[in-house]
């Protein structure tokens, strides 16, 4: 039986690449029948390096069959994963967060979680030699994904590790660094196909604050202005989001990679009270800019108190 390898729902460029990375690990070094596969639409940025780098789209799954041996990457958190996660049979975790509990696995497993700021890069340093195998469009990924969790070495994440990793595959890939993330933040930064309940679930993560359940939406762009424009439509579109996912509230941190900075949008005086408790903001209308807050891992979760 193939082992599928997953990562977390509302996919980013880590959660599409690095299934694709370590299913190609598994195939064609280890010898062992695998398939990468999502657990959701991938977002713009990803659906680029899928087209840029030539390589098919996972198919995506919404379940797993009882005993299905599987991969989890990017997470090892259940609530971002199918919810009879723990009906499969987990055989390893590749992952750069914190650990959250609640998985059960059939057996001893393996579990490698860094202080990196891409699965990505765990996953070539897991390859050692074997890294060097790797077809263009593999290392192509591999550099998506690491760009675009950094934000091309923007985001406090980022270590010296991954920078040095992707600088090395951008050389081996013959490409410039700063011309390759911006073509990938223009992907990203164009959601205008998408619904505003869309974008609030388009790269998002449940979290529970003091009993309180929140999605907390992050949308990374270099042209935030399209987006604010759309903020009436987007905080009216939370209810009914929060409602379909059995929430609480929907916050949406709009993060201008080019400024250094994130926007919240402010729809009631719940979010106005967790940004100036969470943030030491001062809110006066249905927006407050965050300067300097960029990353959701190390800035917005680990700070989000009411």
């Amino acid at each position: 039986m193939k082992t599928l390898v997953l990562g977390h729902k509302s996919p980013d460029t880590d959660s599409t690449g690095s299934p694709i990375l370590w299913a190609w690990y598994l195939n064609e070094v280890k010898g062992q029948p695998a398939e990468a596969v999502l657990t959701g639409e991938p977002n713009t940025e990803a659906a680029f390096m899928l087209e840029k780098w030539d390589l098919p789209k996972p198919r995506i799954i919404n379940d797993l069959d009882a005993g299905q041996p599987c991969v989890i990457v990017d997470t090892n958190n259940p609530a971002e994963l199918p919810a009879n996660i723990n009906d499969a049979d987990v055989q390893a975790i590749i992952d750069h967060h914190k650990l959250v509990g609640g998985l059960e696995t059939k057996g001893p497993i393996d579990i490698t979680i860094r202080p990196l700021a891409c699965t990505a890069t765990i996953m070539i340093d897991l390859m050692g030699a074997d890294a060097d195998k790797m077809p263009d469009a593999i290392k192509g990924a591999a550099l998506t994904c690491i760009l675009s969790d950094t934000l091309e070495f923007r985001s406090p994440t980022t270590t010296p590790h991954d920078k040095a990793v992707a600088e090395r595959l951008a050389a081996e890939l013959g490409l410039d660094v700063a011309d390759y993330a911006a073509e990938m933040f223009a992907a990203k930064s164009d959601v205008s196909a998408f619904s505003e309940a869309e974008l609030l679930r388009m790269d998002s993560k449940e979290y529970e604050v003091g009993g309180t359940k929140f999605r907390v939406g992050v949308l990374e762009t270099t042209a935030p202005a399209p987006i604010l424009a759309r903020k009436s439509a987007l905080m009216a579109a939370m209810d009914t989001v929060a409602a379909e996912d059995s929430l609480d509230q929907v916050l949406l941190f709009i993060v201008d990679i080019l400024n250094e900075e994130a926007t919240l949008l402010v729809p009631n005086d719940l979010v106005k009270t967790l940004a100036e408790k969470s943030f030491g903001a001062s809110v006066t209308g249905d927006t407050v800019v965050l300067p300097g807050v960029m990353s959701r891992k190390k800035q917005i979760i680990p700070n989000l108190t009411l």
